[in-house]
C-alpha cells in the first residue's frame, strides 16, 4: 500500500543528532555530538530511592491520571524557584509542567501559529525548535547570531520586511549550538524592539543556570512588565532528562490555551516523574547539585578548549563559552561539515554538522557543533585530536 503523509511532516528530517546517536552506540567511537548531563552528575541513587518509597506509599497518586496543568505542589516549587533565582513570576503570568521543554515549544507553537505564519529565529538555532515551528507550516526567518546574541539590526530588518510575526524565539543564554551569551544591553532592547511591534518572545533557557563563574545575566521574561515574553524551561540539565519534565511559565490567556493544547497532546505529565522532581528539591540541595554542575562542565569545557588550541588547525574559529555544554567551531574555506562528518566517523568521532541548525537545511555549512558534557577528559582530548586530523586534512 502506498501512504500518503500529511503536509505538515512531508518536509521535515528527522533529527541529525538522533542519527548520531546510532553511531555513538559504538563503544569504541567517541560523540562529540549530543547534549546530555554528565552521567556522572545525574543523581540516580537519590532518585531511586525516592521512587521506591513513593510507588510504595503513594502508589495511586504515582499512578493515576494527574491535572493537565501538573502537579501542584511541583508547580509551587518551580514557581517559588523562578521567583527567587531568576525574579520570573507576576500576577499576570501562569506556569504548566510539560513533557521537557520541547513540548512546551511545541504546545505554544501550536497554539499561535497558523500555516504561512512567519516565526523569526536565531541563525543557528536549536533543531528541535525549528522543526516544531515547521511542523505547523510556520514561515522562519533565520537572524544571525553575534558573540553577544542576536544581531539586533537585523531584527528589526526582518520584522519591517515580514508580516504576520508572530513571536521571536531565543535562546539568550549559553545558546545552542553556539554557546554564547545575549549581553544585558541587547536584552534590553530585544524586548523594546519586541514591544514596539507587537510581538511575543518565547525565552527557551535550558542551560542558564550552567554558568561556570556563577555569574548570570537577567532572564528577559524578568523584565517582561507588558506580557509579551514567554518562557520555557526545563530540569533535563539540571537533575535528568529522562525524567521528561519542563516547564512554560507564560500570560495567563496563554498557558489557558495550552493546557487545552496539552490534553488533546497527552492528557497530561505522567505523575511519578513529577513526584519524583517534588521530593528531590524537598529533600536534596538542587543548587549545590547546580553548582557541582558548573564546576564539572567548567572543567570539561577547559579540557575541550585546550585541545583544540593543540591540535585543530590555526586559522579554524571558536566560541569559548562562559557556560552550557557547546562550543561551535567554524572550518571556513567553504569547506562542508556534513560531508566532512564522514571522514570523521572513520576515525571514530562524531560531531553534529551546522546545517542541522539553519533554517536552510540543505545549504552548505562550514561549521559544527561540539558537546564536552559527557565524555571523560581522555575521550574529549582524544575525540579532538581525531577531529584535528580530519581538519587538517581537509584543508590541506
Amino acid at each position: 500500500m502506498e501512504y500518503t503523509v500529511s503536509n505538515r511532516m512531508s518536509t521535515l528530517r528527522g533529527s541529525a543528532i538522533r542519527e548520531i546517536f546510532k553511531y555513538a552506540a559504538d563503544p569504541s567511537v567517541i560523540s562529540l555530538a549530543g547534549g546530555n548531563p554528565a552521567p556522572e552528575l545525574v543523581p540516580h541513587e537519590a532518585l531511586a530511592d525516592i521512587a521506591a518509597e513513593v510507588l510504595r506509599e503513594q502508589p495511586i497518586l504515582s499512578l493515576q491520571y494527574g491535572i493537565t496543568e501538573g502537579y501542584a505542589p511541583l508547580r509551587e516549587a518551580i514557581k517559588a524557584r523562578l521567583a527567587r533565582v531568576e525574579n520570573i513570576g507576576g500576577e499576570d503570568d501562569e506556569l504548566i509542567v510539560v513533557s521537557g521543554g520541547q513540548q512546551g515549544i511545541e504546545l505554544a507553537t501550536k497554539c499561535l501559529v497558523n500555516e504561512g505564519n512567519t516565526v523569526i529565529v536565531e541563525q543557528p538555532s536549536f533543531i528541535g525548535a525549528t522543526n516544531a515551528f515547521r511542523s505547523y507550516g510556520a514561515h522562519l526567518v533565520g537572524v544571525p547570531v553575534e558573540q553577544d546574541g542576536m544581531d539586533l539590526d537585523a531584527l528589526e530588518k526582518a520584522l519591517a520586511e515580514n508580516s504576520n510575526v508572530r513571536f521571536i524565539y531565543t535562546i539568550p543564554t549559553f545558546q545552542n549550538p553556539m554557546g554564547v551569551t545575549m549581553s544585558l544591553e541587547k536584552r534590553k532592547r530585544l524586548y523594546e524592539i519586541a514591544k514596539r511591534n507587537g510581538v511575543l518572545i518565547l525565552e527557551d533557557n535550558p542551560y542558564g543556570e550552567l554558568t561556570f563563574n556563577g555569574v548570570k545575566t537577567p532572564t528577559i521574561k524578568s523584565m517582561d512588565t507588558d506580557g509579551i515574553v514567554m518562557y520555557s524551561g526545563s530540569f533535563s540539565k539540571i537533575l535528568a532528562p529522562g525524567l521528561r519534565l519542563g516547564f512554560l511559565c507564560a500570560p495567563k490567556p496563554i498557558i489557558q490555551k495550552v493546557v487545552i493544547a496539552k490534553q488533546v497532546s497527552d492528557v497530561h505529565t505522567p505523575m511519578l516523574p513529577q513526584l519524583l522532581a517534588t521530593e528531590y528539591m524537598k529533600r536534596y540541595d538542587l543548587d549545590a547539585l547546580i553548582v557541582k554542575m558548573r564546576e564539572t562542565y567548567a572543567h570539561k569545557c577547559s579540557t575541550m578548549l585546550n585541545a583544540m588550541d593543540e591540535f585543530f588547525p590555526a586559522d579554524i574559529t571558536y566560541t569559548r563559552p562562559g557556560g552550557g555544554l557547546f562550543i561551535w567551531c567554524d572550518l571556513g574555506h567553504d569547506l562542508d561539515t556534513l560531508a566532512l562528518s564522514k571522514a570523521a566517523i572513520t576515525e571514530k568521532v562524531v560531531y553534529v554538522p551546522g546545517n542541522t541548525f539553519m533554517v536552510d537545511m540543505d545549504e552548505k555549512c562550514s561549521a559544527l557543533r561540539l558537546n564536552y558534557s559527557t565524555m571523560s577528559d581522555e575521550k574529549i582530548v582524544e575525540g579532538i585530536k581525531r577531529l584535528g586530523k580530519v581538519f587538517h586534512q581537509a584543508l590541506s
